[in-house]
């Protein structure tokens, strides 16, 4: 079976890496996986990590001192990745751990990426305020408006995707602020995208990290993205059903 890496930025989440690091532990029961922290925490969840690499023997830890940024984290994790898989998730747990096993078993099936969407039957965005679901409903139309690669997928500002590690062998990726996957689908190679439903949960302690200066950032890294991505054309996108979702998984 093939490895999968779940790459996780972190920035003052220590009473979540805990709770997730155990959640996906559940979740992956048979498969071969890894979770790397990419860590800019100015709190103690360095040592809530550490804690937890105690206890599990799959979690990896590199924090960055005096830095900060999902996207540039998340691209560490990608230099550090050794899965076949690669993952990327919150730390927050507004994306459920239980996830990652129908990803998992969607690369089996021969995808080449998949994306779980809130928008299509089954899925749903209920972990979100209206101020939220505003700003992430803009950002995901001006996306597919610009950039003609988003336009077959319902959920493309998503931070919650897994894709075969060579998507993004040769990829040039240059991504700012927060909205890594926009990036991953603009600049990767791939083939073949699965969407699956899945529901977007409540954050159970913490505070978001949304901001203006995000929504700026998100503004200039599609602007950017429109001159390197422009002319690449959308993907064959599948969509599955849960029962498919289900089945693919054995259950």
């Amino acid at each position: 079976m093939s490895k999968v890496s779940i790459v996780v930025p972190t920035f003052n989440e220590s009473e979540n890496v805990g709770p997730l690091a155990n959640q996906i532990d559940y979740a992956l029961k048979g498969i071969e996986y890894e979770i790397i922290f990419v860590d800019d925490s100015t709190d103690n969840t360095v040592d809530a990590i550490k804690k937890v690499m105690d206890e599990n023997k799959n979690v990896r830890l590199k924090h960055r001192e005096g830095k900060t940024g999902l996207a540039t984290a998340v691209l560490e994790g990608f230099n550090l990745a050794e899965g076949d898989y690669i993952a990327v998730m919150d730390a927050d747990l507004q994306h459920p751990p239980t996830i990652l096993k129908y990803m998992y078993h969607a690369l089996e099936a021969g995808y080449d990426f998949c994306v779980p969407s809130r928008f299509i039957p089954g899925g749903s965005d209920g972990g979100l305020g209206p101020y939220r679901k505003l700003v992430s409903a803009v950002a995901r139309y001006i996306g597919k408006i610009l950039l003609p690669c988003l336009k077959k997928i319902t959920d493309p500002t998503s931070g919650l995707f897994m894709f075969e590690r060579d998507c993004i062998k040769d990829a040039d990726l240059q991504p700012i602020g927060w909205k890594i996957l926009v990036e991953v689908l603009a600049m990767g190679s791939y083939k073949k995208v699965v969407e699956i439903p899945y529901k977007f949960q409540a954050r159970p302690t913490g505070e978001s990290k949304l901001s203006s200066k995000v929504t700026l950032q998100y503004l200039q890294q599609v602007k950017d993205l429109r001159s390197r991505a422009f002319n690449k054309k959308s993907a064959e996108v599948v969509k599955w059903t849960l029962s498919q979702m289900r089945s693919a998984a054995g259950e």
